[in-house]
């Protein structure tokens, strides 16, 4: 996928989304760790290049925290300068390009550091997330037309499936959404937004499996 998921370069696992470039390394994990660099990481993955002011005016901080960890971000090779573009004193910043995954926290010790930034980046981009949406749903009429309110959607499907039917259908939505990143992402089209779009397919944690004898087709 693209980018951390904004691209949704952010799956939590490459072992279970084709189309990761990498996983983060222990060092770009824990550079990352710190709420307000998961903030300015998404905002360069979901709105494209920015300023420290720029970043300082959209998160309520201070130029200079935002400067501060873009150059903190910049020696962990998440971020990079935008070449030719800026002055010295007015740098722009970009994510840098590629899709990314933090590791699997089953697979980090109880209780080390790298288990525990694992856990960070994920809250601070559940919240992300989650703000994000409920945002478009109380203020949305106000900032769009009919053009955008009529084709977005929130759906919630149940299924009963097994794991590898699971697998499968992810597998599915992971190659659609290849086709949409391969041929939007970079260039976008004339009066294109920024379009967030989450996924979410997990085995509920209070349901039952299916009884065999009850499945079993005459």
């Amino acid at each position: 996928m693209d980018e951390q998921t904004n691209d949704p370069e952010t799956w939590p696992s490459s072992t279970r989304h084709p189309g990761i470039d990498h996983v983060l390394s222990s060092e770009s994990l824990k550079s990352l760790a710190h709420p307000l660099r998961v903030q300015i990481y998404d905002e360069l993955s979901t709105y494209g290049p920015s300023t420290a002011s720029g970043l300082a005016e959209r998160l309520s901080e201070s130029s200079g925290a935002t400067s501060y960890h873009l150059r903190q971000l910049a020696k962990a090779g998440l971020v990079q300068e935008v070449t030719g573009r800026g002055t010295g004193r007015e740098r722009w910043w970009e994510r840098r390009p590629g899709s990314i995954a933090i590791p699997d926290a089953r697979s980090l010790p109880q209780g080390s550091a790298e288990r525990l930034a694992v856990r960070l980046v994920e809250d601070e981009w559940f919240r992300s997330r989650d703000q994000n949406f409920r945002e478009f749903v109380t203020t949305g009429e106000e900032v769009f037309g009919s053009d955008w309110l009529d084709v977005a959607t929130s759906d919630t499907i149940n299924l009963t499936l097994t794991p590898d039917q699971l697998h499968g259908l992810v597998t599915d939505i992971d190659a659609v959404l290849k086709k949409y990143i391969d041929a939007y992402k970079r260039t976008p089209s004339p009066g294109s937004r920024p379009v967030q779009i989450h996924v979410n397919a997990f085995p509920l944690v209070r349901g039952q499996a299916a009884d065999p004898a009850e499945t079993e087709q005459p």
